[in-house]
């Protein structure tokens, strides 16, 4: 039986599937009247910082998507950004127990997001493959050293492809990039256009799940 079906990992999904449902609808009019008041559209930190106990999560569609895709790559090394509260974390984690092997290395910008994905992991019984980094993205994947098998972006979207990039050079050969997406977003546009342009490197292909779901990989020279 997979992990992901068993009972320890599923206990968890759904209590944080249930955070979701309650919190994310609250996160949206907060957003919403905090751009009412100023006039103008918040930026992605902005939004971030009223986000607190909002999951803001991948749907279980997306995640077992993710889950497949790690099962075929096999990684050494996952690097997601994004944690948020755990959600997704559990979906790529869960299928480095399936293999037996690898590690995941995720981050997150809030504090008690970082410490609640930390818990969660831990009641998922997925704690050996996972370390959860604390802050700005930008410096706590700024040592990674080894090569990156597979990278998963769901942070905030104006820093999608500073991640990429930093990353870029990490990448290994045969990596997967998976990056979660919103609809009319010009930060996710931005990431479209990078991975699709012709000359940039990459061959990417978007998955109509949810608002899209862009699966890149290097191109072979």
């Amino acid at each position: 039986m997979s992990t992901l079906a068993s009972a320890q990992v599923r206990r968890p999904l759904q209590e944080l599937r249930a955070v979701g449902e309650r919190e994310d609808p609250l996160y949206r009019r907060r957003v919403s009247a905090r751009e009412a008041e100023l006039g103008s559209t918040l930026s992605p930190s902005e939004r971030a910082g009223l986000a607190v106990d909002a999951p803001l999560a991948i749907s279980s569609q997306v995640g077992e998507v993710l889950h497949a895709l790690v099962l075929t790559a096999r990684p050494s090394l996952i690097v997601e950004f994004g944690a948020s509260l755990g959600i997704s974390t559990i979906y790529l984690a869960s299928a480095l127990a399936d293999l037996g092997a690898g590690m995941l290395i995720t981050t997150e910008l809030i504090p008690a997001k970082a410490e609640r994905t930390e818990s969660a992991i831990a009641a998922a019984g997925l704690g050996r493959y996972v370390e959860v980094r604390c802050g700005d993205a930008r410096q706590t994947l700024a040592d990674i050293d080894q090569p990156v098998d597979f990278l998963f972006l769901d942070g905030a979207n104006d820093l999608y492809l500073p991640i990429l990039e930093l990353l870029r050079p990490r990448l290994a050969s045969t990596a997967v990039i998976a990056a979660d997406m919103s609809v009319g977003d010009r930060d996710h546009d931005r990431y479209r256009a990078y991975v699709n342009d012709p000359n940039g490197g990459l061959i990417a292909t978007e998955l109509q799940l949810d608002a899209g779901l862009v699966i890149a990989t290097p191109k072979i020279s």
